[in-house]
């Protein structure tokens, strides 16, 4: 099975800081992310890793059968590194304490590395449209499984 190109910069992988826009799919395209349980457990599994500082999630948008991620990765974490550790946690805690049989993931991601302040703004923009142009929300602050309605629940706490 081919694997995926990857786009990063050879000279630019162990920066002290990179910022990558991600994405990856569920097995088969399979809708496995379309429940708020299983949304709410990949949210938590980011949380855990931001957390754990493994890394800095700028932006994301969980939708059913995929994820977009703008994740920064510092000192000696990779992106490949950050996509294993969540897919790996989520793909383990959905298994067992949901009891969910099956591949989660497809294998590899895809991923282009962000070097400008507008590149960076084009892939917020594209995350946060994402939810709209697939028909599941009509604007973007009714969408729940996203970095920007997360931002605003907690600010209403």
């Amino acid at each position: 099975m081919a694997h995926p190109a990857r786009n990063a910069a050879a000279a630019s992988i162990l920066n002290p800081s990179r910022i990558f826009f991600a994405t990856t799919n569920a097995s088969m395209g399979k809708r496995v992310l379309q429940s708020e349980r299983n949304a709410g457990l990949l949210i938590d599994v980011l949380r855990s890793l931001v957390a754990e500082r493994r890394f800095q999630m700028c932006d994301f948008v969980i939708m059913p059968d995929h994820v977009h991620l703008l994740i920064e990765v510092c000192g000696d974490m990779t992106i490949e590194k950050a996509m294993q550790l969540i897919k790996g946690r989520f793909s383990h805690r959905l298994s067992h304490e949901f009891g969910y049989k099956g591949e989660v993931w497809q294998r590899g991601f895809t991923e282009v590395q962000v070097l400008s302040k507008q590149n960076f703004e084009a892939h917020r923009a594209y995350i946060a449209e994402n939810p709209i142009k697939a028909g599941l929300v009509a604007s973007r602050e009714e969408y729940p499984f996203c970095f920007c309605s997360l931002a605003r629940r907690k600010r209403t706490l």
